[in-house]
Parts: C-alpha cells; sequence; structure tokens
C-alpha cells in the first residue's frame, strides 16, 4: 500500500525558501519581457490534443499526457509545451498583422522526465515573436533570453549555436524516410561516426563524408570558417553559416565578455526548428539554462503560418543554478488590540514591509519568516528595533499619525 503523502516519481513540492527564490525570478524575467514589448498571456493547462500537437513532431507527442474529455468525447491533452498555444493565440484571438511579441510563464507536465534528476512539472517561462522573418528577431530572441538569465545572477554565460538548415543541405536529395531520418539526427546529435558509417550505402560515400565532417565542426568562430571549406558549396548551407555569422557578430558586440560557440552536429528539435537555434549555459548548471531558436511551422495547422522565434527554460531549473535574490528582512509584531499597534503595522505593510503577527500562544520561527526587527513598545510609542536590541542606533521609532 502506498502512502498516501508520497509524490509521483519526479513530482515535487516546492517548500517556501524555494518558492520564494522562484517567485522572485518569475517576477524579474516578467519584467525583463515587458522592458523589450513582450505582452504576457495565460493560456489553459488543458487543450485540444491536436492544437497542443500542432507542427510540434514526434518527440512532444510521448511527452503529452492525454485524456478523453467527458462533455465531448474529444481527446485533450496537458501542455508539455507552451509555444503552440502561444501560436493559437497569435493566429486566431490576437490575429495582427504586425509583429506580435507575447511571453508567459506556468506549469507544463511530462509523461517522462528530460533526465536523471529532471521534474516532470517543470515551470517554463518563455517569449515569442511572430510574424518576422528576420534575423533581426532571432538576435532580439537571443538578447531578451540573454539578458534574462544574467538578470537571474548566472553569469558567466555561454551561448552555442547550431542551424537545422546545415543538415538539410547536406542531405538535400538524398532519399531518407522520417525514421532514418531521426536517427541519423541522434546520431549527430552523440557525435557517433560508427553509425553515421552505418548509413554509407545508402546515402552515398560523399555525403557520409560531409556528415562525418559535421562532427568536427565545434568550437568557437572559426568553426564557420571550416565549415565553408568542408561542406557542400549549397545555397542553404551558405545561407545559415551567413546567418550564425551575423549573430555572431551583433552578440559579440552587446556582450564581449560572453562566450559564443558553435556545434553544427547538434541537431537536437532538429524537425521543430527551421532555422538557427541555440542554447545558453550558465557556469553552475550542467544542462542548457535556456533554448530556443526559429520554428517558422508552428503556426501552420491554426491556418496562419507566420514566421516564429522565440525561447524556454524552466524556472526551477533557474532557480537550482542561481543565488537566491537579495530581500528584506521581516519585522516581528505582538498581537494586540491597542489602536497605535494596528495603525503601525497596517503603516508597515503598506509601505511593503513584511510584518509577521505573533498570535497569542504562539513564537513565530525568526529563522523561517527571516525577521530581522521587531516592533516593541517603548513607552507609549511603537519602536522598531533589531531583534537583539543590540544598538540604540538600530532604534527608529514609528509614529503612525505621520
Amino acid at each position: 500500500m502506498h502512502s498516501p503523502w508520497l509524490l509521483p516519481e519526479h513530482i515535487a513540492d516546492v517548500l517556501p525558501a524555494q518558492a520564494r527564490h522562484i517567485e522572485a525570478l518569475r517576477r524579474r524575467l516578467l519584467d525583463r519581457a515587458r522592458s523589450y514589448g513582450f505582452e504576457l498571456v495565460v493560456p489553459p493547462l488543458l487543450e485540444h490534443l491536436d492544437s497542443l500537437l500542432s507542427g510540434t513532431g514526434r518527440d512532444l507527442d510521448l511527452r503529452t499526457f492525454k485524456l478523453v474529455d467527458q462533455l465531448s468525447g474529444r481527446m485533450l491533452g496537458l501542455r508539455a509545451d507552451t509555444t503552440p498555444q502561444a501560436a493559437r493565440i497569435d493566429a486566431h484571438l490576437l490575429n495582427r498583422d504586425g509583429v506580435t511579441r507575447l511571453c508567459y510563464c506556468g506549469p507544463v507536465l511530462h509523461t517522462r522526465p528530460a533526465g536523471v534528476a529532471a521534474s516532470r512539472e517543470p515551470l517554463q517561462f518563455g517569449a515569442e515573436i511572430f510574424g518576422h522573418a528576420g534575423l533581426e528577431a532571432d538576435l532580439e530572441a537571443a538578447e531578451l533570453a540573454l539578458d534574462a538569465l544574467l538578470d537571474a545572477g548566472a553569469a558567466p554565460l555561454v551561448i552555442d549555436f547550431a542551424d537545422a538548415r546545415v543538415l538539410r543541405g547536406v542531405l538535400a536529395g538524398v532519399p531518407l524516410d522520417g525514421e532514418r531520418l531521426q536517427e541519423l539526427a541522434d546520431a549527430l546529435a552523440e557525435k557517433d561516426a560508427s553509425a553515421i558509417d552505418a548509413l554509407g550505402a545508402s546515402i552515398g560515400a560523399e555525403t557520409v563524408g560531409a556528415l562525418r565532417a559535421l562532427l568536427r565542426l565545434y568550437g568557437g568562430a572559426e568553426v564557420l570558417a571550416a565549415a565553408r571549406e568542408a561542406l557542400p558549396a549549397r545555397a542553404l548551407i551558405r545561407r545559415a553559416l551567413d546567418d550564425l555569422q551575423w549573430l555572431e557578430r551583433h552578440l559579440r558586440a552587446a556582450y564581449p565578455q560572453m562566450v559564443v560557440g558553435f556545434d553544427l552536429s547538434d541537431m537536437s528539435g532538429y524537425a521543430y526548428y527551421s532555422g538557427a537555434r541555440f542554447a545558453i549555459y550558465g557556469a553552475r548548471a550542467n544542462a542548457a539554462l535556456a533554448r530556443g531558436g526559429r520554428y517558422d511551422e508552428v503556426g501552420a495547422v491554426f491556418g496562419r503560418n507566420r514566421p516564429a522565434v522565440g525561447f524556454s527554460l524552466d524556472l526551477k531549473v533557474l532557480a537550482d543554478a542561481v543565488p537566491a535574490l537579495p530581500a528584506g528582512g521581516a519585522i516581528r509584531a505582538p498581537w494586540g488590540g491597542d489602536s497605535g499597534l494596528r495603525a503601525a503595522v497596517r503603516r508597515l505593510r503598506q509601505e511593503g514591509h513584511t510584518v509577521v503577527s505573533v498570535l497569542p500562544g504562539d513564537e513565530p520561527d525568526a529563522a523561517a519568516y527571516r525577521c530581522e526587527r521587531e516592533l516593541v513598545d517603548a513607552g507609549g510609542r511603537w519602536v522598531l528595533r533589531t531583534l537583539d536590541g543590540s544598538a540604540a542606533a538600530a532604534d527608529a521609532a514609528f509614529d503612525p499619525r505621520t
């Protein structure tokens, strides 16, 4: 028999200290997105399955919880990613002609964890730009992601770029079904040369040579020059490399201390992305803190196939990777019916202070509430004093009438 207080595997409660940390990060990231002009949306957690899986490929399908709606009989899904919902909102509810910038922050659910220590209930923060096909939008998405992580205290950062068009250019004219294409993308992501060689009989020696070259194309800016020499001289590949070079030049100018790298064999999300994609790493995290890029096909199922680019991150992962943001301590106050005391408590709270009233029969844990000062009666006046009452200079007379 299972204990009723046990939670499912890879599902966990967020306790007060961590919840404060996550909430402070959430507010800071949403404020940063607003500073770029992004508008906040709050899509539902539950939606029709065909909407949730629009243009997202097989991977998201496997990660999505599914159930039958008892009202309509249709299949519903618990979202595993918010991007398709943002695309639906852009296409049908807003339906604007120009550029639309949307951001969101809310839980998503996964049938399986992404890793051994990963949660199946990430708290996803993300931002999407719809309606602009130019590199300027790609750059804005990357800069917002970087600024958000810098605001959170995740420096130093490393941003790695790849591009789905590189592999598409290498494989141009090569007949591969969806399953074998996914196997090839996985082999490249794992840098498995033997798996690539095993495909040689069906894709040709020239293509195998280009694929093996991709395995070596990772590092700094020199990778792009090496790629121009090692890969076939095809327009799609050349355009992808030109775009990556443009993004690198602008990011180095804006963030001179940041490392910009490339891994042209990294095909994570190959079926999803349509152009440049990026992953951002921090000094204290083993996995990427944020991932994003261009995914122009995401809105096709909604009948409005607009260009789209954006990124997302898990606030729970970010909170584990950065120190807690500084916060002011609370004030401990006695409970009582004295009108001066009650007026003092109300005014302190209105000014933004946290005031913890000691309820009759209770003694609050000062550490849990981070209490640093207390409100005390000093000869008919209510005074703020440090908890140890050490220095008279730390006392502050509080007159609720002023």
